[in-house]
C-alpha cells in the first residue's frame, strides 16, 4: 500500500468478521453506526460520560464514542444487536421491558450492554454492585429504580448473558 493510503480495518462485530475500508481514525461508534448500520449504540455526549454508546470489546464495556476504531482491530465487539440469540431477546432486554425500565429508551442499549458485562462477572449482584456498574450511565427519564429492578430480575433468571461475539441482528432502534 502506498504511504498515506487508508488502511482497511478488520473487526469482528457480533460474531461476523468485517473489513472497513478507509479512515480508521474514526471512533468505533462512527464505524458501527455509519459503516455497519448498527444503530443501537447511541451518540450522547461524545465524551464518554453518559454511557449511551457503550459496547463490549472482548467482553469488557467501553464507551465507543471515544474509542478509536483502529484500537479494536483483532478484538471482538458486541453491540446491543449482538445480545439476542436465535431471534429471542436477551434476558436483560426482556427484564427491562417487564420492569418498564425505559421511557424514551435512548440510554437503554448502553445500560443493557453494561449490565450484560456485570452479570458475566457477578452471577447475583446486590444493589450496590449494580449501582457501581451503572455509574456513568445517564438516564434523563430517571428510571433508575426500575433499571436496578430489571437487572436483579435478569440475574435471578439464572440465564447467563450470551458470550461476546455471536452473530446477531436487529435489536437497536433507528434513532
Amino acid at each position: 500500500m502506498a504511504s498515506g493510503a487508508p488502511v482497511p480495518l478488520d473487526l469482528t462485530v457480533n460474531g461476523t468478521r468485517r473489513r472497513i475500508p478507509g479512515d480508521t481514525g474514526e471512533s468505533l461508534l462512527a464505524i458501527l453506526r455509519e459503516e455497519l448500520d448498527l444503530t443501537g449504540s447511541k451518540y450522547g455526549c461524545g465524551e464518554g460520560q453518559c454511557g449511551a454508546c457503550t459496547v463490549l470489546v472482548d467482553g469488557r464495556p467501553v464507551r465507543s464514542c471515544i474509542t478509536p476504531a483502529a484500537s479494536v482491530a483483532g478484538k471482538v465487539v458486541t453491540t446491543i444487536e449482538g445480545l439476542e440469540e436465535g431471534g429471542r431477546l436477551h434476558p436483560l432486554q426482556e427484564a427491562f421491558i417487564e420492569a418498564d425500565a425505559m421511557q424514551c429508551g435512548y440510554c437503554i442499549p448502553g445500560m443493557i450492554v453494561e449490565a450484560a458485562a456485570l452479570l458475566r462477572r457477578v452471577r447475583s449482584p446486590d444493589d450496590a454492585e449494580i449501582a457501581r456498574a451503572m455509574e456513568g450511565h445517564v438516564c434523563r427519564c430517571c428510571t433508575y429504580p426500575r433499571i436496578v429492578q430489571a437487572i436483579r430480575k435478569a440475574a435471578a433468571s439464572s440465564v447467563r448473558p450470551a458470550p461476546a461475539g455471536r452473530a446477531k441482528t436487529g435489536l437497536g432502534d433507528r434513532t
